[in-house]
């Protein structure tokens, strides 16, 4: 975590680590009772992530959230049975008021960011799960729900409301904190639960909040219950919801056992996943090791491997490192991927899982992997892909060459293992047509072809057979094939270059170019959050030393500069 001094305003980095597990919870409260879970909100005051805050009235900061989202992947793999989770407070008269504002006033920008991104990407995973696992999300909100409080009612597919005439809905980041709801609020309102413009805008502008037949009439909320009857509404809506699930109620989870991770000063290493730090140049070298021997020949193989299956192992050791890497090595602003392995390997888990899509844990893991590659389209670095001998550049792994912002492949073979190894080659697969979309909704392929469909036609003809560096060139799947001779030089230039760039602006290219095509409400809340939060939190009005941040608390009114830009 970065924990800015407001004293001297400089940077102090702590570090971040995102395991955790029920047994160390200390903000949730998770119970499973047949086909409902409870997650209930219960936030320890005196247990900030960092020093030099209380977590008061339900606030929360990164720790909340790093247990909210470990909750919500053990219940989709530990907890086939569950159909419906219920989001709560466990505190009376009182459910979240938001991102703690003590925090956010002593985070140095960077972290601001990471953490709005990390807590989108948290409710994503919620949508997600109501959409496409059959565990669907309702919230039932038994007292205030603020900012980021009412943003996570807002992640939910059914919000109830206890309606005790106290009890508001509010987004008050702009009228009292010279910022935007920074958790997708504003386009949840409006694209997901369809609020009319001016409602919101004026859900928008005041800090009182809406309550009660207000907040039924204008969509902010989908039922009102009185506080004699609150529990058994929700519960009623709960167990009807979880009839409704696909979800097996006699299936048995697999357990996610701790990730082995070791650290060291320039590396970090798991086990399909490496990394090495070349600080001098602000690059990150990441390995991902193919699988080292076949899948299980069937579905009961799949379930007895559990998190050891290697599909599941990559996707919960990249999503890991992702996270790690934006936290904790800031200044790596480039990540380069290789891939080492068997590519007939790769694509034998690639059409087992196609051959077993409708199987609950298969569907869990195509879910995880497409979550963690998104994570990946949406972190702010530069994404370089290196295919070499060896390699194994297929199907799922093929999607980091398509999310790369430059793709290198060397044509032909390294003079002094030309004995040793066959020449580069790429594969595509089913997972490349459809499973594994970006936030935009579209394929990386279809992304990558806009308004060409013959193209993807023509690469679809291809599916299953290895590419050479010409081919591959040829169909549009790499930027550049440098022969042996001049592979070295051309990678060292390019990193080179990239790292002598501003990061800022290369943030903000890498991210209007990454996703071109069709809008959603999942790309619309990234591109909003890495462009106007983004910007909103570095200007005075809102983080100067007279801002409403700073401020926040005394009393005193901030005065902003009343000029538009």
């Amino acid at each position: 975590m970065a924990d800015t001094s407001a004293a001297t305003g400089r940077e102090t980095s702590i570090f971040v680590d995102f395991a955790t597990n029920p047994a160390q919870y200390k903000h949730w409260r998770l119970n499973i009772d047949g086909r409902v879970a409870r997650l209930s909100l219960d936030v320890q005051e005196d247990q900030p992530l960092v020093p030099g805050y209380d977590l008061k009235l339900n606030s929360y900061d990164l720790g909340v959230d790093i247990e909210l989202y470990d909750a919500i992947q053990r219940l989709r793999f530990e907890h086939p049975e569950v159909g419906a989770v219920v989001i709560t407070s466990a505190k009376e008269r009182v459910f979240c008021a938001g991102a703690n504002i003590k925090m956010l006033g002593q985070s140095g920008h960077g972290f601001k960011v990471n953490f709005c991104k990390f807590t989108n990407e948290t409710r994503n995973s919620m949508e997600d799960a109501s959409a496409n696992s059959g565990q669907t999300y309702i919230c039932a909100i038994n007292g205030p729900a603020a900012g980021g409080g009412y943003e996570l009612a807002l992640a939910c597919d059914h919000i109830v409301l206890i309606d005790d005439g106290s009890s508001t809905v509010s987004l008050p980041e702009l009228p009292m904190l010279a910022v935007l709801p920074g958790t997708g609020g504003l386009t949840r309102l409006v694209d997901k639960r369809g609020v009319r413009h001016d409602h919101a805008d004026f859900l928008c502008t005041t800090s009182e909040g809406i309550r009660g037949n207000r907040a039924l009439e204008w969509r902010l909320v989908d039922q009102l219950s009185p506080r004699s009857a609150f529990d058994h509404s929700v519960t009623e809506k709960a167990l009807e919801t979880a009839q409704g699930s696909d979800r097996p109620a006699t299936a048995q989870g697999i357990d996610l056992t701790p990730l082995e991770r070791q650290i060291a000063a320039d590396q970090v290493r798991y086990e399909h996943v490496k990394i090495d730090l070349d600080r001098d140049l602000g690059v990150a070298h990441i390995l991902i090791e193919g699988p080292t021997e076949a899948p299980p020949p069937s579905l009961e193989g799949i379930h007895a491997a559990g998190d050891k299956f290697w599909p599941l192992a990559l996707a919960r050791q990249l999503d890991d490192a992702i996270l790690h890497l934006r936290l904790n090595e800031s200044e790596a602003g480039t990540w380069v991927f290789r891939t080492r392995g068997d590519n007939n390997l790769v694509a034998a888990c690639d059409n087992l899982f196609l051959e077993h899509a409708s199987d609950w844990l298969v569907r869990e893991i195509t879910l995880y992997l497409k979550r963690t590659f998104k994570r990946l389209d949406v972190s702010s670095r530069s994404l370089v892909t290196l295919i070499e001998p060896g390699s194994c550049f297929t199907g799922t792994l093929l999607e980091l060459a398509l999310a790369a912002d430059r793709c290198y492949m060397l044509d032909g073979q390294f003079e002094d293992d030309a004995a040793s190894s066959a020449p580069a080659a790429v594969r595509l697969t089913g997972m490349n047509f459809g499973p594994l979309p970006m936030v935009n909704g579209i394929t990386r392929l279809e992304g990558r072809f806009l308004g060409q469909p013959e193209a993807i036609e023509a690469i679809g003809e291809q599916s299953g057979s290895d590419l050479d560096a010409q081919a591959a060139l040829d169909l549009g799947l790499v930027t550049f094939i440098p022969d042996d001779i001049d592979w070295e030089d051309e990678v060292r230039l390019a990193l080179e270059e990239r790292a002598s760039f501003s990061p800022d602006a290369l943030t903000g290219m890498e991210a209007s170019l990454r996703f071109g095509g069709p809008e959603t409400m999942e790309s619309k809340i990234f591109g909003r959050l890495s462009a106007w939060q983004n910007w909103i939190f570095q200007r005075p009005n809102a983080s100067g030393e007279q801002g409403a941040l700073q401020l926040y608390g005394t009393g005193a009114k901030p005065p902003f500069d009343k000029g538009r830009v």
